[in-house]
């Protein structure tokens, strides 16, 4: 059976693996390309194959705002080093537009055509786990999309390009005020949210469940140093206030100027500029964060190299 050289090149693509190994499996597949990546992935070939048990916790988190529409991922890699790879922050940033309208969604983003190729976004992947020598992984997106007039800002810490970095912020304000001063109240709260952890935007909407373990623990707490249950229960209130401060975007001390609060801060943009402004949604991705990374001894895991 003749062998179409295109179809070595897209399989090499795909997979990694070498030119006679993609001859082998494409003669041993009747030139069927999704047969033969699954041949070279049984046989351990695919180069991605081959990586994909490895622990990728760096990469870097990009964020994507396209008028009421905005999105950060999180693509993972295996060393710091790679996230200064040309190849990769372009792979990152294409995601990044891709995923604009996937609500979330890291399957739908992978069964999408890539920018200026034939291949899916899955199939893009593989090429840059072949040509970059490491595992890699689309692992999470966020999704906000604006209802109304306002404005979707961002904010990228530690970042090594622009819109590219460690933590990526997108907070979206809803108010008819002029977008230059929504820019700039966005981006200072988006900063907010990078430097603290909000869990919710106020405390009507601040998961009850979470409230309730909080409040029990200090009640217990409370009751175990030796405390009346009715006082108790009067401290743990005031000490709830206090987990609220810590925990709620708008009763967070505003760190810019360490006086107000977030909430007093918005009243103050919106007496000013004469309209109400009010926070519509925001989300918060932190690079490599639930990721488990096993701790290895380096003096071992040489002595293994060496007798390999």
């Amino acid at each position: 059976m003749s062998l179409n050289a295109s179809m070595i090149r897209e399989l090499r693509e795909k997979t990694g693996a070498g030119i006679l190994d993609c001859k082998s499996a494409l003669s041993e597949n009747q030139n069927d390309l999704q047969k033969a990546i699954d041949w070279l992935r049984k046989k351990g070939l695919s180069v991605a194959a081959k990586k994909s048990g490895r622990v990728a916790a760096e990469g870097l988190i990009a964020t994507k705002i396209e008028n009421n529409k905005g999105c950060i991922i999180e693509i993972n890699s295996e060393t710091d080093f790679v996230s200064r790879n040309e190849m990769f922050q372009t792979f990152v940033k294409n995601c990044a537009f891709l995923a604009l309208g996937v609500g979330g969604n890291v399957e739908k983003l992978n069964e999408m055509k890539y920018i200026d190729t034939e291949n899916s976004v899955k199939e893009e992947l593989t090429k840059n786990i072949a040509t970059i020598g490491e595992n890699l992984s689309i692992r999470r997106i966020e999704n906000i999309n604006l209802d109304g007039e306002g404005v979707i800002v961002s904010y990228v810490h530690n970042s090594v390009h622009e819109n590219l970095g460690k933590i990526g912020v997108l907070i979206a304000l809803k108010s008819v005020v002029d977008k230059k001063i929504l820019n700039d109240l966005g981006k200072k709260i988006a900063m907010q949210i990078a430097a603290t952890n909000p869990q919710s935007i106020n405390i009507k909407n601040l998961d009850k469940n979470i409230v309730e373990k909080e409040r029990s623990i200090l009640l217990e707490q409370a009751i175990s140093s030796g405390k009346p249950r009715e006082i108790a229960e009067k401290m743990v209130e005031g000490r709830i206030k206090k987990f609220y401060q810590e925990v709620v975007l708008e009763e967070q001390t505003y760190i810019i100027d360490g006086k107000l609060t977030v909430k007093e801060v918005i009243d103050e943009f919106s007496n000013s500029a004469g309209d109400r402004i009010e926070i519509f949604d925001f989300k918060k991705l932190v690079l490599g964060e639930g990721i488990n990374i096993d701790e290895k001894d380096f003096a071992a895991e040489v002595a293994a190299t060496a007798n390999q």
